[in-house]
């Protein structure tokens, strides 16, 4: 845990970070557009210069958003067999939608898990 958070009520990360709010106080706002870090938190001025979720979100919105277009597809395929242009029509957007909502989800999510694991790149311990 940060030494810093002691002054500030527990926040609970996977609902600050469905909500995009900051991990420390839960009140200032974590993006500043769809997918872009504020530089700091407006509420507690918490420095957002430590988040850093990598491809994590992408990894996860990739193996979930695939498992649910593609099975509901061939769900759809072997059941009622529509024309192609259907396919497009109907899970081309599907999985755009879900996509890009499921993104910002969890890349709040793994930085506020971040911030409460106080987790960094890893390193060697030499000493």
């Amino acid at each position: 845990m940060n030494e810093d958070s002691a002054h500030f009520p527990p926040v609970e990360p996977v609902k600050a970070g469905i909500r995009g709010l900051c991990p420390r106080c839960g009140e200032g706002k974590l993006f500043d557009g769809f997918l872009t870090m504020k530089p700091a938190c407006a509420s507690c001025g918490l420095d957002y210069s430590f988040a850093d979720a990598g491809d994590g979100p992408v990894v996860f919105v990739i193996l979930i958003v695939g498992f649910i277009v593609v099975g509901a597809a061939l769900w759809m395929e072997v059941n009622i067999n529509p024309p192609l242009w259907v396919h497009f029509l109907l899970w081309i957007p599907l999985a755009i939608v879900f996509s890009l909502v499921l993104m910002r989800m969890l890349k709040g999510i793994l930085i506020t898990l971040q911030f409460r694991n106080n987790a960094h790149q890893g390193e060697i311990d030499r000493g």
